[in-house]
């Protein structure tokens, strides 16, 4: 008999608490723990969840608090540890690195005393300085350590483009590359929408406005401080991406998505963690997809590259 899938979830802050209402409601688990430093909040969470489970909407899922040993026998482990960025404060998610490179080292301490099988999905800002972190320090094999990268960034410049072009914005096809952060750029070379490439999208579909790339590509990283400001955090958008990335390794899909992992070289990048495209399946990832970027984007992800590395080396991650 199969073992149904299970899936752990630490941190059950804005983020956690909403990867924990996706992952229900898109079924993605039969088994769900809730983990948190305050195990009120856990409990909390997974009560009010189960109590969610009485409507016939939602699937007879077993959600339910622990503590790490819960992680020994989960199949994906999606990480929402430690503090984001508030109101008010630097809007940069490098500055939060000091504190939660703690709480990850914490975490992961952990985990692996129970798991190296389970494949960890982090969400955890600043997102590739944490997935460095994680994948590099804590003997976990490589590629089932990796951080949610710009899956989000790629999901809002996707949104931008369909709202932009009248399609949906499943049916766009393009990356936004490199940092979760301010320094994550579209790679353009990348963008069709139904087959139609970027520099012939206005003859085929309807649009107002001529197209800006400098626009939109501000739009893209900048959107998230909009949320942040309007509402005092981001939490849909991410929990979402992280549920898709789940899915694809619970599944087995080999889909092609935009994770963070420690690069090996690639474009003679290495010592950081950065997004790329990658073949996501149950071993995490499969492959990284080092794409033939023009110059001009090689040249903005190494960019990218030096403005986390300068991070690492801050907090004594690398040298």
């Amino acid at each position: 008999m199969l073992k149904p899938h299970k899936l752990a979830i630490i941190g059950l802050g804005h983020v956690g608490s909403a990867v924990l209402a996706r992952a229900i409601a898109c079924q993605l688990a039969a088994e769900i723990v809730c983990i948190d430093i305050k195990p009120e909040v856990a409990h909390g969470e997974a009560v009010d969840a189960t109590h969610s489970i009485a409507c016939a909407l939602t699937p007879n899922v077993h959600v339910y608090s622990g503590g790490f040993e819960e992680c020994r026998d989960a199949d994906v482990i999606i990480c929402a540890a430690g503090p984001s960025i508030l109101p008010g404060g630097v809007m940069d998610r490098l500055t939060l690195a000091k504190e939660n490179i703690a709480v990850i080292r914490d975490v992961m301490g952990e985990v692996t005393k129970y798991t190296r099988d389970a494949v960890f999905i982090m969400i955890t800002n600043p997102l590739d300085v944490t997935t460095h972190v994680a994948a590099t320090e804590f003997g976990y094999p490589a590629g089932k350590v990796f951080g949610t990268g710009t899956t989000l960034e790629t999901m809002r410049f996707k949104s931008i483009l369909g709202a932009h072009y009248h399609v949906d914005p499943t049916d766009v096809q393009g990356y936004m590359l490199g940092e979760h952060g301010n320094s994550a750029f579209p790679a353009w070379s990348t963008v069709s929408i139904g087959g139609v490439p970027l520099e012939k999208l206005d003859m085929f579909y309807d649009h107002e406005t001529d197209f800006d790339r400098e626009v939109v590509a501000g739009e893209v990283v900048n959107t998230a401080y909009d949320v942040l400001k309007s509402k005092g955090w981001t939490n849909t958008g991410i929990a979402m991406g992280a549920c898709r990335l789940a899915k694809a390794v619970l599944y087995d899909e080999h889909a092609v998505l935009t994770v963070s992992t420690p690069l090996g070289g690639e474009y003679g990048i290495e010592d950081v963690s950065l997004s790329l495209p990658s073949v996501i399946g149950k071993d995490g990832v499969l492959k990284r997809i080092p794409l033939p970027l023009p110059a001009e984007e090689e040249e903005l992800l190494h960019k990218s590259a030096d403005s986390v590395k300068a991070v690492l080396r801050a907090n004594g991650v690398i040298s």
